[in-house]
């Protein structure tokens, strides 16, 4: 039997991120071994240890230092949940002034995919660079849902981080085919 497939889920500082839990707990039923990458604001706002324990892997959002061991398996797909403004237009620019960022950048070389759900307000939304940022990274390979998926009255329920564990499902790779084997 093969191992699951590793996902390297980035958590973005958005309201969905207090509850990413959540969805880990769903993608992990769903198949995956879930990896959690955080912006720096978001980890802040996380219980990164009751994390660790739940996945299995160190919640990162730190470089880690030159020598020191990569703490989580290779990536078979990626996902942005939430994506918010600041790190899309960055990591459409190419900067990697995060971990997550670099880490998305990286990625984004590789042709694994990458799925983003982006939580970003109409106003925000509405600025000249965001939707060209969108472009060029639905141009890079990455597949951008509908910005609605995670944005709901009473914030996430159940229902909505089905749309995100689906699409997942549907881009998880066959592991033996991902690692020619």
């Amino acid at each position: 039997m093969s191992e699951a497939p590793v996902l390297h889920l980035i958590v973005c500082a958005a309201p969905p991120a207090q509850r990413v839990g959540e969805l880990a707990e769903l993608l992990a039923a769903d198949g995956w071994r879930v990896c959690l990458i955080a912006t720096p604001i978001a980890a802040s706002w996380l219980d990164v240890d009751a994390l660790a324990a739940q996945t299995g892997h160190q919640v990162r959002a730190d470089w880690r230092r030159p020598g020191d061991p990569e703490p989580h398996p290779p990536a078979d797909a990626a996902a942005v949940v939430p994506a918010t403004f600041n790190t899309l237009n960055k990591w459409a620019a190419g900067a990697s002034d995060t971990l997550a960022l670099g880490i998305l950048n990286e990625l984004l070389g590789t042709g694994l995919p990458i799925h983003v759900f982006p939580r970003v307000n109409a106003a925000l939304a509405a600025h000249p660079v965001y939707q060209p940022n969108l472009r060029r990274l639905r141009d890079a390979g990455v597949v951008v849902h509908d910005g609605d998926v995670l944005r709901a009255p009473d914030e996430m329920t159940p229902s909505r981080w089905a749309v995100v564990v689906d699409a997942l499902r549907a881009a998880r790779p066959d592991r033996q085919r991902a690692r020619g084997t």
